[in-house]
């Protein structure tokens, strides 16, 4: 049974930093691809970042391209997402999900099959 927990979340003030943690278990990184997604109340699930588990590739959200990134660390079975340069329109909670290899580039929440319970990030001084 495959297994995501978030943790990481929290309050941050404008121009700061955080870095999500996704633990996975159940199943190895290397046949699956982890994405990174958010929601804030009212809008529809983003899909934010998603990394291939196998070799690495990665794959951005416009909003967020050049401040945040993604990477993982198969040993540990763990996927980070370190956020930079953050804004209150960056709160949401965010989530992780896993999806087949070959889907590796996807933002879309429609091909991930797996999901974590989601961690609050709060952007605001």
């Amino acid at each position: 049974q495959k297994q995501l927990v978030e943790s990481g979340g929290g309050l941050v003030q404008p121009g700061g930093s955080l870095r999500l943690s996704c633990a996975v278990s159940g199943f190895t990184l290397d046949y699956y691809a982890i994405g990174w997604f958010r929601q804030s109340p009212g809008k529809e699930r983003e899909g934010v970042s998603c990394i291939s588990g196998s070799d690495g590739r990665t794959n951005y959200a416009d909003s967020v391209k050049g401040r945040f990134t993604i990477s993982r660390d198969n040993a540990k079975n763990t996927v980070y997402l370190q956020m930079n340069s953050l804004t209150p329109e960056d709160t949401a909670v965010y989530y992780c999900a896993a999806t087949w290899r070959r889907l590796w580039s996807s933002l879309r929440a429609a091909d991930f099959t797996s999901w974590g319970q989601g961690t609050q990030v709060t952007v605001s001084s």
